[in-house]
């Protein structure tokens, strides 16, 4: 890939012009920094996702339960109805651990930690995962798989022995925001098999938005199927092979994005996947690659506001993480 012989340099038209961009009926919108207004059943909570995940409430309804081991912990995530379960220490998981549908699972400031395994959102909806540390787990962090509905917002991921966030069978309406990896090869897989187009077609749409990939490897996301698939004011920083894959008949809309050190910024295929479609618009590079573009890619079907490009290293830096809602 050849790397651009200026410093800097913006796609499209000129990064201080910040684009308001409305394509639909939703209306969820994204400001210059990490929303952190609060709501009346769930304090201390951002006050909800933008783009596909917007209907997700999780567990706002229901009571609130302090948990601080595992056994307390998998009995609160694995119960009926809504519930908002706050973490408060370090978690220590011996396997994959589902969570229920209607399910708010939540660090208390930068206590809550979750370790050993990870969190499995497999046949649920409604599922909100916030503002904890995932770290060195067996598996993946998260897993989501034939669930919809699900924001995963303002999380730590590290060290995972397989994916960081991974989403796929059939999975939809799925917003990715706010969120810090690092430390981590497979980062974000979006759908997980050449062979799924029957179950994933017109699935897995998922916005990617404001997610600081910083020093990650590979699948900022990787994406096969879904489309549309925004990727929208992410901070990439020294990524070491490449940003974002769109494969298999994807179309993924790659958008005000601050690339910082990447020579792949993003590409179409991967490996042994066939291409899909890939539009760039707006993005701002720093000793990184041009990216690769190609094909169309559906239009996106809720409102939203685009941060000045140039700004969204440092309104990333300062907003994505845990502690910080």
């Amino acid at each position: 890939m050849r790397r651009t012989s200026a410093q800097f340099r913006i796609a499209g038209v000129a990064a201080a012009t910040v684009a308001a961009v409305t394509l639909g009926t939703f209306a969820a919108t994204s400001g210059s920094a990490a929303p952190r207004t609060t709501t009346a059943d769930s304090p201390g909570l951002a006050a909800g996702p933008i783009g596909f995940g917007a209907a997700t409430t999780g567990g706002a309804g229901g009571d609130t339960v302090t948990v601080s081991d595992a056994s307390a912990f998998e009995d609160a995530v694995q119960s009926d109805g809504p519930l908002i379960v706050q973490v408060n220490g370090t978690i220590d998981l011996d396997d994959m651990t589902k969570v229920a549908s209607d399910k708010t699972v939540v660090g208390v400031g930068t206590s809550g930690r979750i370790t050993g395994s990870g969190l499995n959102v497999s046949e649920v909806d409604n599922v909100i995962i916030q503002n904890l540390t995932l770290t060195g787990s067996d598996d993946d962090a998260i897993n989501v798989q034939y669930s919809t509905n699900v924001w995963i917002d303002h999380n730590d991921v590290s060290d995972t022995y397989d994916g960081g966030i991974d989403i796929k069978r059939a999975s939809d309406n799925v917003t990715v925001s706010w969120n810090r990896a690092h430390d981590q090869d497979k980062n974000m897989l979006l759908g997980h098999s050449d062979d799924n187009g029957g179950e994933d077609i017109g699935k897995l749409h998922v916005t990617y938005d404001h997610n600081w990939f910083d020093g990650t490897v590979q699948r900022n996301p990787r994406v096969r199927f879904g489309n549309p698939v925004h990727v929208l004011n992410n901070y990439y920083s020294d990524v070491s092979s490449y940003g974002v894959a769109s494969t298999e008949d994807a179309g993924v809309r790659v958008e005000g994005n601050y690339f910082e050190n990447v020579e792949d910024p993003f590409h179409l295929g991967e490996d042994k996947s066939g291409p899909g479609s890939l539009v760039a618009v707006d993005n701002y590079f720093v000793d990184s690659g041009e990216g690769e573009t190609g094909g169309s890619v559906a239009d996106i079907p809720y409102s939203y506001t685009v941060d000045d490009p140039q700004q969204v290293k440092s309104i990333v830096t300062s907003g994505a993480g845990v502690g910080k809602i």
